[in-house]
């Protein structure tokens, strides 16, 4: 299989800085940090060739067994350092030249910061979590002089930390423990512009002391000391689940303006706070590029975008296109599509709100003229629905499929396995099946053993 065959320049991600506290089932060991030896001396890779799932083991087995030491990376002391590197980059010991090939990186434009207890027993500490509570493995990394992220997301994390510190409120890091302030999320664009969305317990406060907590957070941010993080919007969220949409509980636009827009592939794209957009931006661009490439669109093709969340890959297409149908679960995301295909003058575009398995075979159905229809799909780590595979292989229009995974084992091995399997009636899958012809890794996480895999699948 092909690799990737272009690459952008590489600029050094930098993890954990700054005092970092470790959680374990046995309590708090607070650790004093410094920047991880080396980060910033990375190399650019050649084109990986081979079988698609060798690729990725390959790149887990070198993370895994290597303990040579590169010169570059100083002094292996088995420091805390170290640890944390090796569970958050485990490849970071190899030069790049030896991890998966070839490296796409840019910039981080969304940052996750959560509460947590800090070393001095104080409740109100913000940071980041790696691994999870049921392992005991959490690692919350203080936001004092943050360097592994934008600086600004430093300085929102650092003014929120003051904020709850003099909050009469407690934070909430476990649901049954009680507790108010949850995440804190900030995006930023290349203009540099920012949006924080403050996620909030609210337990069991009224409306009336609610509105005194937004009035209280908000007027922080705008005349007292978080005003020097000069946000361009700032969100609240009342959420009593781990991952609440806009749909079960609408995100409050305390001030500012509604969204960020995003400059990528010569498109303007606005930016809802529910959206999912790339964090890696160039990377992004780098894997759309590719997908855009492997598509192989004329203008006698309907291009489908199946999970297409903002509708970037669609819409950066639709030029060379005849029309560009996309699917989407998140409603503000369709919404900031079709503002995006209008406002870049795209007349052949539309977009569709709601599940892929309930919109797509009637979407078909109405599009089976004669037309040649090429699909990108692009679900999340659960993969594709059963009824989506089955819509795209009974479909015979469809003669090429592009899927992007950013998890090929588990229920993504599964479609590849529905989309190639011979015809079974038994199982609703009558056409012909579809052949796997080239695969391309992307690496969006440098010194991880993840990376997006695009692959190309025809019949």
């Amino acid at each position: 299989m092909a690799g990737l065959k272009r690459r952008v320049p590489m600029h050094s991600l930098r993890y954990f800085i700054s005092m970092v506290g470790l959680f374990s089932k046995s309590g708090l060991l607070p650790w004093y940090a410094r920047n991880p030896p080396g980060w910033s001396q990375l190399f650019l890779g050649t084109v990986c060739k081979g079988d698609f799932t060798h690729v990725i083991a390959t790149k887990c087995q070198k993370g895994q067994k290597s303990q040579k030491k590169p010169s570059h990376l100083g002094p292996l002391d088995g420091s805390w350092q170290e640890r944390l590197a090796d569970v958050v980059t485990p490849l970071w010991r190899l030069s790049y030249e030896e991890q998966l090939k070839p490296v796409i990186n840019g910039y981080r434009n969304k940052s996750t910061f959560s509460v947590n207890r800090g070393p001095d027993g104080n409740p109100k500490t913000v940071g980041y979590y790696l691994g999870t509570w049921r392992d005991g493995n959490i690692v919350c990394v203080r936001s004092n002089n943050l360097k592994n992220v934008p600086e600004k997301h430093s300085q929102v994390a650092q003014y929120y930390e003051v904020f709850l510190r003099q909050s009469p409120l407690e934070p909430c890091l476990v649901f049954h423990e009680g507790g108010y302030w949850r995440e804190l999320v900030v995006r930023t664009n290349s203009q540099g512009h920012t949006m924080a969305i403050i996620t909030f317990h609210p337990q069991k406060l009224s409306q009336e002391e609610l509105h005194v907590q937004k009035e209280t957070v908000k007027e922080f941010f705008i005349r007292g000391p978080g005003a020097a993080c000069d946000l361009t919007s700032l969100y609240f969220q009342e959420s009593t689940m781990t991952r609440c949409s806009h749909q079960q509980s609408p995100y409050q636009l305390l001030f500012g303006e509604p969204y960020i827009f995003e400059e990528l592939l010569s498109l303007k794209i606005r930016i809802s706070p529910d959206a999912f957009f790339q964090i890696n931006t160039a990377g992004a661009e780098m894997l759309y590029r590719t997908v855009g490439e492997l598509t192989g669109v004329n203008s006698d093709t309907i291009l489908l975008d199946i999970c297409c969340g903002t509708g970037v890959i669609g819409l950066s297409l639709a030029q060379h296109t005849s029309q560009v149908l996309g699917i989407e679960l998140v409603e503000q995301a369709v919404e900031d599509a079709r503002w995006t295909a209008a406002f870049n003058g795209i007349t052949n575009s539309e977009f569709h709100t709601g599940r892929a398995e309930k919109i797509l075979p009637g979407l078909l159905k109405s599009k089976e003229d004669g037309q040649s229809i090429v699909a990108v799909v692009n679900p999340a780590r659960a993969g594709l629905h059963y009824k989506v595979i089955q819509a795209i292989r009974n479909c015979r229009a469809i003669r090429t499929l592009v899927f992007v995974s950013c998890k090929l084992h588990g229920e993504s091995t599964r479609n590849v396995i529905e989309l190639c399997c011979p015809p079974d009636p038994a199982k609703k899958l009558l056409s012909e099946p579809f052949v796997l012809q080239q695969a391309v890794p992307v690496d969006l996480f440098p010194h991880t053993p993840h990376c997006e895999l695009v692959l190309l699948f025809t019949r």
